[in-house]
């Protein structure tokens, strides 16, 4: 058998952290900042919890 591929799009969104839990990035952060209050801005740089249900769909995929 085959190595499984690790998904590269799943990989470069997600980060696991020691306890398990999935970080994920706000979105609406990347570009067109400019037109955004500075209060959504500053939220966006605070990473989030992939929720549940989530996190139990994406256990399938390597990343």
């Amino acid at each position: 058998m085959p190595k499984i591929k690790s998904h590269k799009g799943t990989q470069k969104v997600l980060n696991v952290r020691d306890g398990g839990s999935i970080k994920i990035g706000h979105p609406g952060t990347r570009h067109n900042t400019g037109k955004k209050n500075a209060a959504s801005n500053r939220c966006g740089r605070k990473a989030s919890q992939l929720n549940k249900a989530d996190a139990n769909r994406l256990k399938k995929v390597q990343f």
